[in-house]
């Protein structure tokens, strides 16, 4: 299922499911989200992780953010285009928003960078 976001093989710990509290978000995201907008033709998986970014920007969804940095590297975004995200979220989203985003965003790229043998993380 994660071939639909990334040619790549996911993180480390990528799988959600744990037997806790709403273990069945992660497989409503999973066929709803993943397999049901990511796999549709019309947008290439770049320009996919574009939107998405844009959105969790606007959402303040830090977190969801942060994997979805990972992911739209792995689907071709440089640094410099996830900054140009950043900076024009901000004229739509907010400046709190981006400031946030960017905070979150650099902590992704961070932990990523630290991971030894190019090993990714989520």
């Amino acid at each position: 299922m994660y071939s639909v976001v990334s040619d790549s093989p996911p993180p480390e710990g990528a799988d959600l499911r744990d037997g806790a509290l709403g273990e069945d978000l992660v497989e409503i995201g999973l066929v709803n989200v993943w397999a049901g907008l990511w796999a549709r033709e019309g947008l290439s998986r770049r320009d996919r992780s574009l939107v998405t970014l844009g959105v969790l920007i606007a959402l303040g969804a830090e977190e969801e953010l942060a994997s979805h940095v990972w992911i739209a590297q792995r689907n071709g975004l440089t640094e410099s285009e996830l900054a140009e995200v950043l900076y024009h979220s901000s004229g739509y989203a907010g400046f709190p928003r981006a400031m946030a985003a960017r905070k979150a965003a650099r902590a992704a790229l961070s932990a990523r960078a630290e991971q030894p043998d190019g090993e990714e993380t989520q």
